[in-house]
């Protein structure tokens, strides 16, 4: 942390009270030593040295809020982000939802959407694409609008490349996209297979009900009370017997819900509901 900025816990409590009642964002229940680093940071960026400064500029400038919010949220992603996540996707999972007439997938926590253009891709490969309903949902409407564009810095395409054939892709990874200056833009078929909406996993209900749920290294960001209420969000938007894909560095045996599922690939934590 920078030693000219500093938050105390009841100044903390304070600045996330002000988000919750005045933008209606509910970061509370977030891990609160990797929350307040961000935040620090972000006093830092914006040289602001005191909490009622920032208290000041999140009430009164929409502008400043909206950058904040950007700021604080964890935005790591990639595409094929751990390829054996995917090969097991390809061996264990699909195969089995294959016989639904209609599938449908929820990306939780999207981000920018590396990850569920990565599952389109996995699908269209799998002959599965044409009758999935693919769900993607973020608490950050930047991030929202970045993925609907389906724009990715060119930087990365080596390394995503790579990715897709660890993951097992069988064609060519450069017939999914057309190149955009800096940015790689994948094809308008992916693109329209995937509806985008926010969605808040601390204060918004279930919408649908789903064969998959993939809501990967977001878990790890909150506390114990938020992973009980989001793993019970995800449970009761499964279909029976449907299956839950977390982050590598995530579990759920500490969570409340934990006998409700069964491990199918506990190396690529990929756990299948119970009736």
């Amino acid at each position: 942390m920078n030693p000219d900025y500093d938050l105390s816990t009841s100044e903390l409590e304070e600045i996330l009270t002000l988000i919750k009642l005045i933008h209606g964002y509910d970061f509370t229940n977030y891990a609160q030593t990797s929350l307040k680093r961000r935040i620090i940071r972000c006093m830092g960026l914006a040289h602001i040295r005191t909490a009622s400064e920032l208290r000041f500029q999140l009430a009164n400038d929409t502008a400043f809020f909206d950058w904040f919010l950007q700021s604080i949220m964890v935005n790591v992603t990639e595409m094929f982000r751990d390829p054996a996540f995917y090969r097991t996707l390809g061996e264990k999972v699909l195969p089995l939802l294959a016989s639904y007439p209609i599938i449908k997938i929820w990306h939780a926590g999207c981000s920018t959407g590396e990850e569920v253009y990565s599952m389109a891709i996995l699908l269209k490969e799998a002959n599965l694409l044409e009758r999935c309903r693919l769900y993607a949902t973020d608490i950050n409407p930047a991030n929202l609008e970045k993925a609907r564009l389906g724009l990715i810095p060119v930087q990365h395409l080596n390394d995503y490349t790579a990715g897709y054939q660890q993951a097992g892709g069988q064609r060519d990874f450069k017939d999914y996209y057309s190149l955009q200056g800096n940015y790689i833009q994948m094809h308008k078929t992916l693109r329209d297979s995937i509806l985008f909406a926010q969605h808040n996993l601390v204060t918004d209900r279930v919408f649908n009900e789903f064969q998959l749920v993939c809501c990967r290294n977001v878990l790890i960001y909150f506390n114990k009370d938020l992973q009980n209420h989001v793993i019970r969000l995800f449970h009761d938007s499964l279909a029976p017997l449907g299956f839950l894909a977390i982050g590598t560095k995530e579990s759920l045996l500490f969570t409340d819900l934990r006998d409700q599922f069964t491990a199918i690939a506990p190396d690529t934590k990929i756990f299948r509901r119970t009736r």
